[in-house]
């Protein structure tokens, strides 16, 4: 499973580089504007460290900020998953939230919070958190007619053991989206250290722009592609294990 992760990138990143090539040499592009495979090797070698560094404070962010969205959308799901008046103001609430653009918050957050740590957890945190929130809302909205007929039935059905029934039943699901929502969390935090962070990928990113060396920005992209990858590929190994567990206790 992590090696398919691992492959399948690598398959994703050569063939875009591929075509980044193929389109200098149609064009006769200079390498001022896309540069040749040897500066582009020579730059991933050089930068590899420091880059490497700063992909893994991005992940550290990543991951938190990960863990914040996916407590907020288990909290806010089991909440809402009825269809009442406070599931439906819940429902609600999170799609207005949700409408604001990020790029319209995140100046905000910069003026209160300064560009630091704080501020880059909680951007990654609200893209994350969105498309949680309706999977979980989707998952425990959904009964599980014949097993929760039984406890029904027998007057043992509690709010907490009908979550628990929905989350069994539907965790390959959950595991899928929290996997997913790795990626929502890594491209927020870049995002949020783009705009004005002083840390993180996403700041040696708007460097490389500044500078308008690509070679550095394929070498960020790179590193940041197999972490991810690797992170990704974790989160499934443990969602497995997770379900292994479960199904034998």
């Amino acid at each position: 499973m992590l090696h398919r992760r691992v492959f399948q990138f690598l398959i994703v990143y050569l063939l875009g580089i591929g075509l980044l090539f193929g389109l200098k040499v149609v064009l006769n592009l200079s390498d001022y504007v896309i540069p040749g495979p040897a500066s582009v090797w020579q730059t991933g070698r050089e930068e590899f460290s420091r880059y490497a560094g700063d992909v893994l404070d991005t992940l550290s962010v990543a991951v938190i900020g990960q863990v914040l969205s996916i407590m907020m959308a288990l909290a806010l799901g089991v909440a809402g998953r009825r269809a009442t008046w406070f599931g439906s103001f819940i429902k609600v609430a999170a799609f207005n939230v949700q409408a604001y653009p990020i790029v319209a918050i995140a100046p905000i957050l910069f003026i209160l919070l300064g560009d630091g740590y704080l501020t880059r957890l909680l951007i990654a945190a609200m893209i994350c958190y969105f498309p949680l929130l309706l999977s979980v809302i989707g998952i425990m909205s959904e009964p599980v007619a014949e097993i929760e007929h039984f406890y029904r039935a027998t007057g043992r059905l509690r709010w907490q053991l009908e979550v628990k029934i929905r989350a069994f039943e539907n965790l390959h699901k959950l595991t899928t989206v929290i996997s997913g929502s790795a990626t929502l969390a890594m491209a927020g935090t870049i995002v949020a250290e783009f705009i004005a962070a002083n840390a993180g990928i996403g700041y040696s990113i708007r460097i490389a722009l500044y500078q308008s060396d690509l070679s550095k920005i394929l070498a960020a992209l790179f590193i940041i592609g197999i972490t991810l990858s690797f992170y990704q590929g974790l989160l499934e190994l443990l969602g497995a294990g997770v379900k292994r567990a479960w199904t034998a206790g």
